[in-house]
């Protein structure tokens, strides 16, 4: 009678499939991924967004019309950013912008994110349509709009850009018809990861629908909603198109907001110096508002809410 002795190895017992993984989930095949693998992600990344920051941001210290050389100036064109007026008019624009935005984004975006984290089938089709608007370009979307507002020929009626709360609200509604879908779908894939043993305890407890929303489905979706509002922040940051087409910083200046300083200051004026010390700024600012937000929410620890991981 003949007995089959299998070999183990410290990472377990091997099979004919290959060493058997053992409590900590790591084998022999398992390993780091190729750095050259990321490599063309890296060229990428370092072509079309580091090099024209770095070319930015020395561009600042010079003044140029955009033909011959640049001229260095030193310290000029930030000495005139902080003295110029419509930098803090903007400033202003561009936060209020950017809080209202965000909360109307994050409220819609939750609520159709966890509804359409259900299983029937007609969710999963009305999910699909909401996500169209995201597919379609800013500035074809902020015509469409244009089209809809204008007093003259426009299906609504009444001058909705000619007013400083009028166009406000229009460029909060157009970035957010545009961009809720996306975020929804982050939060619905956030939501369909929360287990659902969670929800089955609660129930047993009494919890009704409200009580489960709030006790667990919030706090689960805490990593969710950091990721997606940084991305809402940096969104606002960088409007351009939709405050372009629909506004031009008007009526007035009352919606030229920092993106659109920097398009006056380097396609109207032709001061490109000038308009990149815009630029790096806004860079800086939103560089900096970002990393906060990872640092007062903890999102830097990358920890799963879920149970048992």
């Amino acid at each position: 009678m003949s007995s089959t002795v299998t070999p183990v190895t410290k990472e377990g017992p091997v099979t004919k499939d290959g060493p058997r993984r053992n409590g900590s989930g790591t084998g022999v095949r398992a390993g780091r991924p190729h750095t050259a693998w990321i490599l063309p992600g890296v060229l990428f990344f370092a072509f079309f967004a580091v090099v024209p920051m770095v070319l930015a941001f020395c561009l600042s210290f010079t003044q140029w019309n955009g033909l011959g050389d640049p001229v260095p100036v030193g310290l000029a064109n930030w000495r005139k950013l902080i003295d110029d007026p419509r930098l803090t008019q903007s400033l202003t624009v561009t936060v209020l912008l950017t809080v209202v935005s965000w909360a109307f984004q994050t409220v819609v975006s939750l609520l159709l994110g966890v509804w359409a984290a259900g299983r029937q089938r007609n969710r999963a089709i009305l999910s699909a349509i909401f996500f169209v608007p995201f597919l379609l370009s800013s500035t074809a979307i902020a015509l469409l709009f244009y089209a809809l507002l204008d007093p003259n020929f426009g299906l609504i009626q009444g001058d909705t850009l000619g007013t400083t709360s009028g166009a406000f609200l229009a460029i909060v509604f157009v970035g957010g018809w545009q961009f809720i879908p996306f975020h929804t779908l982050l939060y619905q894939g956030g939501a369909r990861q929360i287990p659902d043993v969670l929800y089955q305890a609660a129930a047993i407890d009494g919890a009704g629908r409200y009580r489960q929303f709030f006790s667990i489905t919030l706090p689960q979706l805490r990593n969710t909603a950091t990721m997606s509002s940084v991305l809402m922040i940096v969104g606002s940051l960088t409007y351009f198109e939709t405050v372009l087409i629909l506004t031009q910083g008007g009526p007035g200046t009352d919606t030229a907001i920092l993106p659109y300083l920097m398009y006056e200051a380097g396609f109207r004026s032709y001061d490109f110096g000038y308009a990149s010390a815009v630029a790096t700024f806004l860079v800086v600012a939103a560089t900096a508002l970002s990393l906060l937000l990872v640092r007062l929410t903890g999102f830097g620890a990358m920890r799963s809410t879920r149970e048992g991981m």
